[in-house]
């Protein structure tokens, strides 16, 4: 899978460069800390927890006005996901290899940490201010990422018991879908190549979690489960 995803990343930069040549594109990179969190719409499974996580990847920023254009990147987001705190006990994570020792369904109290990766492609539209010295002023609006599963670890913590990096891949749907807005600012160090600084917000629209028949007969818990972030944005456009 790895090597799937590295192989497509560096066609994607070519073509990237290729397009960049022909049209009036800009390119660039990020590194960029997030901060993300999970909520349900179940009143039993609440936040209990934050994941600080990176995103790295290539954008790119097609202008078909001066100061407007569509932006669209291709990279990864890793570690992102929280914690969510069970009220009462629960039968999450049933398909999963659960080590020896934890007890199973999980009992009321139990804190259930998702570290979640993920191949993202946003794309969006860009709004920027003329050159004020050597900055301008940026908004992003809106930004719909898809995000596809890589990797999925979990951890489970109750009382005494804390077992980590367990492999939930088969509780995690493969396919992630969330909208954003931010804005920020662009300083200009040359001709052509700027630092940018910003920060956005991203709400997911699809449920995070699956949902399956309880082992003990009872119905199946359909709860919703969400990821939200905050997202600092660190990168360099040329």
């Amino acid at each position: 899978m790895k090597k799937i995803v590295a192989i497509a990343t560096f066609f994607a930069f070519l073509s990237s460069v290729t397009i960049a040549q022909q049209t009036d594109l800009r390119l660039g990179f990020q590194v960029s800390p997030t901060f993300s969190w999970m909520t349900t719409d179940d009143n039993e499974i609440n936040n209990n927890g934050t994941n600080l996580g990176l995103k790295l990847g290539a954008r790119g920023e097609v202008f078909f006005r001066d100061n407007y254009a569509f932006l669209i990147g291709l990279g990864f987001a890793f570690n992102t996901g929280g914690q969510l705190l069970h009220n009462q006990f629960s039968d999450a994570w049933q398909r999963s290899d659960i080590p020896n020792g934890v007890i199973v369904p999980f009992p009321a109290g139990t804190d259930l940490r998702y570290n979640l990766q993920y191949v993202e492609i946003p794309f969006g539209l860009k709004f920027r201010t003329n050159e004020i010295g050597y900055m301008r002023y940026y908004a992003e609006l809106p930004v719909i990422t898809l995000g596809f599963k890589s990797q999925a670890r979990g951890q489970v913590t109750y009382t005494s018991i804390k077992e980590d990096k367990i492999d939930i891949k088969k509780e995690v749907t493969p396919l992630a879908l969330s909208w954003g807005i931010g804005g920020g600012i662009e300083y200009s160090v040359s001709d052509g190549t700027s630092l940018i600084g910003g920060v956005s917000f991203q709400r997911g629209f699809t449920d995070v979690t699956k949902n399956y028949k309880s082992k003990n007969g009872a119905d199946p818990v359909n709860e919703k489960a969400t990821i939200s972030s905050v997202i600092i944005h660190l990168g360099v456009m040329f």
